[in-house]
């Protein structure tokens, strides 16, 4: 038999070594040792790390690369970042989102990046976001996913024509229900506006996603109310609440009853590690609080934990590089996750972890999944995160479509020619 593409060598984020992957179809046709069989394309791993790709389950695409534009935003406070996109968005223009959105979907792709759960804002009654995104989600179809999410950045009911445009927003495509309760004029419209969001979403047979409990405020309860709705309505398995931060403040008491609840409804949760570091604990002096929410806690119950990268030169954010291992060793510096397993915890929280909340289907390294992956300069995942590992190989549906060389640096140190693999100063033993 003949094949597509055949990775030879290849060590796996469970921690199997010696593998060969050969694709076919688009779809990976064996993963075992020692495949002899012809391909028109063999790639050696040289015993390094081949991963599903990254998945990033937060962003905010209709704002990516609009940094400066129309102006800085000097306290970098979310207050101040969502009062500058009030004023950027009259400005927009379908082509100029969809030029910086390309750009952006580039730079994710040479990172491995090749799913994407984008929020974009409904509460321009023009929908231009919408629209621009819808077009860029055609366009990127061959290389990359994009899920949009139908998002009222101003609030349900706090923005006067948010429902109606949202429920436009999804006539026209948009994939997913989105919300952010804490933004509403009281805590009773924050309620009201997540059973209305998961009502829409239950009615049409859509997933939910809502920017939820996004403060420093320990008694902000919108989670509590969300886990509540996904089980009354049935929305199990479909519902994700994301940031999370004000779960950071809370009592223990009340986090004790509250995780089960959340487990108990299946809400998968999103920690974005860059940005909740950035924008809590800005009205603290000292000490201050990180602001992520309770990563550990979460996993011990079971609860799905991903991480987001959210945010790139945009508003919010003057950073950002698109790359899912930043994400990953913030999220495990933020939440003090240093053990052994817990830092390959933190790998599975930008890939199988979020590639569950976008449902996607076909994802993994087995047999039949997609022939999607990434070829690192690392080892294993923990190596990965340790170097921000160089994409020596980007695939898609068994097609090679990004390459870097290899990292390294020479030294001439007092005539001492040498070389720097910093994958060499990796434990002999990973356990």
């Amino acid at each position: 038999m003949s094949f597509d593409l055949l990775v030879k060598n290849a060590a796996l984020p469970d921690g199997r070594t010696g593998l060969d992957i050969a694709c076919a179809d688009g779809r990976i046709a064996a993963v075992e040792a020692g495949i002899s069989a012809e391909a028109k394309e063999v790639l050696d791993a040289g015993g390094r790390l081949v991963s599903p790709p990254f998945v990033d389950c937060h962003f905010h695409m209709d704002a990516t690369l609009s940094l400066g534009l129309p102006r800085m935003n000097e306290s970098g406070t979310l207050l101040e970042g969502i009062a500058l996109w009030g004023e950027l968005k009259p400005l927009l223009t379908v082509e100029a989102v969809v030029e910086r959105a390309l750009r952006y979907c580039d730079l994710a792709v040479s990172r491995g990046l090749l799913a994407i759960r984008s929020h974009v804002d409904v509460c321009d009654d023009r929908l231009t976001g919408v629209e621009a995104l819808l077009e860029v989600k055609l366009q990127v179809a061959p290389y990359l996913d994009l899920q949009l999410v139908a998002f009222p950045q101003d609030g349900l009911y706090r923005s006067p024509n948010a429902e109606r445009n949202l429920l436009r927003a999804l006539d026209m495509g948009v994939d997913v229900v989105g919300g952010i309760p804490h933004f509403e004029r009281t805590m009773d419209d924050g309620a009201r506006s997540v059973r209305a969001l998961c009502e829409i979403a239950a009615e049409r047979g859509l997933r939910v996603d809502l920017h939820c409990d996004e403060s420093d405020d320990p008694l902000s309860r919108h989670i509590e109310t969300l886990a509540y709705e996904a089980r009354r309505l049935g929305l199990e398995g479909r519902v994700t609440g994301s940031h999370l931060t004000s779960m950071h403040s809370m009592d223990n008491y009340y986090v004790s009853k509250l995780l089960p609840l959340i487990a108990e409804a299946g809400v998968h949760a999103i920690a974005n590690p860059l940005i909740n570091i950035t924008l809590q604990g800005r009205h603290d002096t000292y000490p201050k609080r990180r602001g992520q929410t309770r990563v550990p806690e979460m996993r011990a119950m079971g609860i799905n934990v991903a991480f987001g990268h959210d945010c790139v030169m945009d508003p919010w954010y003057s950073m950002g590089s698109g790359d899912m291992l930043e994400v990953a060793s913030m999220g495990l510096h933020v939440a003090q996750m240093m053990s052994r397993d817990d830092m390959r915890y933190a790998f599975d929280c930008v890939t199988r972890n979020p590639a569950k909340i976008l449902g996607l289907e076909g994802y993994g390294l087995g047999k039949g999944c997609n022939a999607d992956f990434v070829l690192l300069q690392a080892a294993d995942t923990i190596e990965a995160i340790r170097l921000r590992a160089t994409r020596l190989a980007v695939v898609r549906r068994g097609r090679v479509i990004a390459t870097s060389a290899p990292a390294e640096t020479r030294l001439k140190l007092d005539g001492r020619p040498g070389q720097v693999d910093p994958a060499g100063y990796a434990p002999r033993a990973s356990g």
